[in-house]
């Protein structure tokens, strides 16, 4: 029996993660040197490092230019395939587009799109343009949106006619943007766009070929995800195209990527498990990626499995255990002897679902740990080690991890601690864009300081335990309390709103809100549904509330701030603790 779970180890091949880095000393693996995974790489003339070049150019400059680099099926069944040529020439020509545009090095390009061919020729082009990718999930509402983008003051927004309706009444208040180039896939929407908006296949009709991507260097800013924290707006990480080298190698070590694989990684482009691993860990090891428009279904998913034979599989816990629940059967009618290995990352996956794969896929999921600020895997269970079902398994070469208290000192094996790293790995965040003093409180004694609370075992693996701070896990998604509760109390029966999650069985977390109202204003079933059908509409279903309740007021300190801990463990029958604190009635 292992620590930490009830369940027992799956058993692997007698190889470790230490033959994926055959000079790495076991004793001492957060020295692991990185210029082995440096040398792999295709350098820009003159010792620059672009991410795209890495990805798309230097397989299309070589023997892979006929590969395929992606297969993508749209919602409607259609499909198109793409070789590293075609990504080539299609980033190339976007790069143009965005030149003639006077985009320049630093600039920011947002894109909020669904899971189409073009989200990931612009991601690339502008990439190559020198500036700043920001990707948005596009099940946002307008207020995510806004944010983002008044945030980061982003120039260019790539979109689609649908999505673009959404945000039509926030357009005027992003004075940054310049430009809004809109993808109308297939002609799919009959509305007519914008007559100050830019068509996307209009312009890159008119654009050259072939462009030489800017120079930049290994520490310019590449891609951006914002990250949702307990107070204020959500902040912008970024990373540099140094990120790409440990994109590139955990590809090989954590996914067990292989040349001649066909990749599925289900992630959304607007977090960044759809970016560092549904785009540049796959591609820069040359790999065929599978991309698949359409939402979920048990059915549609192992389809696709089937139908692509997909040999590498990279999901969500949340998927998982919505697989689970459709039920063991639905596998069993489709060939899925393709799949040689599983995955899973976003949210702690539970030790059922690990089991469940491996009787009823014939896979065990194997779950790794990482963030939006780490840009890459930091903690993997291999194909070649032992999984502890529940574990978040053992950290990457190069990479030290520690669980510690609060005056940072280790706390014993077996322990519940802080969960920290040691900071310099190359896919570490540099900033986060205009709020470096948030920055700097990510670091502390040596130790960047990742807010999850976590414990180590005896035999080095890790074991998650939970959030230190009020940030919600809802479907791998993280949700700041602060952005909804902003949005509820612009309703105009709202006086004061606290947010916490809940815990389920499927989705982690579900987000619940207590609300007080404002005199005149009466509790009732109605008033609840409008409140909710009104956060939906400005943050999205994925991020709004899913139970409302009305409470005559918020538990507060004397400062003023809400105690939401208090209201969690009113909510779970737990014990409140320490309430010295909490204002007089």
């Amino acid at each position: 029996m292992t620590t930490g779970s009830s369940f027992e180890t799956i058993h692997k091949p007698a190889v470790s993660e230490f033959d994926v880095a055959p000079n790495l000393d076991r004793n001492n693996v957060q020295e692991y040197d990185w210029q082995q995974m440096f040398d792999e790489l295709d350098w820009l003339p003159g010792g620059g490092l672009n991410k795209a070049h890495e990805a798309i150019d230097r397989h299309a400059n070589g023997p892979k230019r006929d590969k395929i680099a992606m297969i993508w099926e749209g919602k409607n069944g259609e499909r198109e395939d793409y070789t590293f040529g075609d990504m080539k020439r299609e980033t190339d020509k976007f790069a143009n587009v965005l030149k003639s545009l006077g985009i320049q090095t630093g600039d920011r390009v947002f894109t909020f799109m669904d899971r189409l061919p073009e989200q990931y020729i612009a991601v690339f082009g502008i990439l190559k343009a020198g500036a700043i990718a920001g990707p948005l999930f596009s099940a946002f509402g307008p207020d995510p949106v806004r944010d983002r983008m008044e945030d980061s003051g982003a120039k260019v927004l790539v979109t689609q006619p649908d999505l673009r309706r959404k945000i039509t009444h926030i357009i005027p208040e992003l004075f940054d943007l310049q430009h809004i180039i809109i993808v109308n896939k297939d002609g799919r929407d009959p509305m007519p766009i914008d007559s100050q908006d830019l068509d996307y296949y209009e312009e890159m009709g008119k654009a050259p070929a072939n462009f030489t991507t800017v120079a930049t260097s290994q520490y310019d800013y590449s891609i951006m995800h914002y990250t949702s924290g307990t107070t204020g707006k959500p902040k912008g990480a970024v990373h540099r195209h140094q990120a790409v080298v440990q994109q590139y190698a955990t590809g090989k070590w954590a996914l067990d990527l292989h040349e001649d694989d066909i990749y599925w990684c289900t992630a959304d482009p607007g977090w960044v498990t759809g970016t560092s691993y549904g785009m540049l860990a796959p591609w820069t090891n040359g790999v065929t990626q599978l991309i698949f428009e359409g939402g979920f279904r048990a059915s549609w998913w192992y389809e696709q499995i089937q139908k692509h034979k997909v040999t590498v599989w990279y999901t969500a816990p949340t998927a998982i255990r919505m697989l689970m629940k459709a039920g063991d059967e639905v596998p069993k009618r489709y060939d899925l002897s393709s799949l040689r290995f599983t995955a899973s990352v976003g949210e702690p996956l539970n030790p059922e679902a690990v089991v469940w794969g491996k009787e009823a896929i014939g896979h065990a999921f194997h779950d790794n740990w990482w963030q939006t600020e780490t840009g890459a895997i930091m903690c993997a269970n291999y194909a070649s080690t032992d999984i502890k079902p529940g574990s978040m398994g053992r950290p990457i070469p190069g990479i030290q991890l520690g669980v510690v208290d609060e005056n940072f000192d280790p706390v014993p094996v077996g322990e519940d601690g802080n969960l920290v790293a040691r900071p310099g790995w190359p896919s570490m965040f540099h900033t986060y864009w205009q709020n470096t003093e948030m920055y700097n409180s990510r670091f502390k004694k040596g130790w960047y300081i990742t807010g999850d609370t976590a414990r180590m075992d005896e035999d080095g693996y890790f074991w998650f335990v939970g959030r230190a701070d009020d940030v919600i896990n809802t479907a791998g998604h993280l949700v700041g309390p602060f952005e909804v509760e902003s949005a509820l109390i612009e309703h105009e029966a709202v006086a004061e709103a606290g947010v916490i999650g809940k815990p389920d069985p499927i989705a982690m977390e579900v987000v619940k809100a207590f609300v007080s109202l404002k005199d005149g204003y009466e509790e009732t079933p109605q008033l609840r549904r409008e409140i909710m059908q009104f956060a939906r509409t400005k943050l999205s279903a994925a991020v709004a509330p899913r139970e409302i309740d009305f409470i005559p007021g918020l538990p507060k300190t004397r400062s003023g701030k809400i105690m939401r801990r208090l209201l969690k463990a009113r909510e779970l029958g737990l014990p409140e603790g320490d309430t010295s604190t909490l204002e007089d009635d």
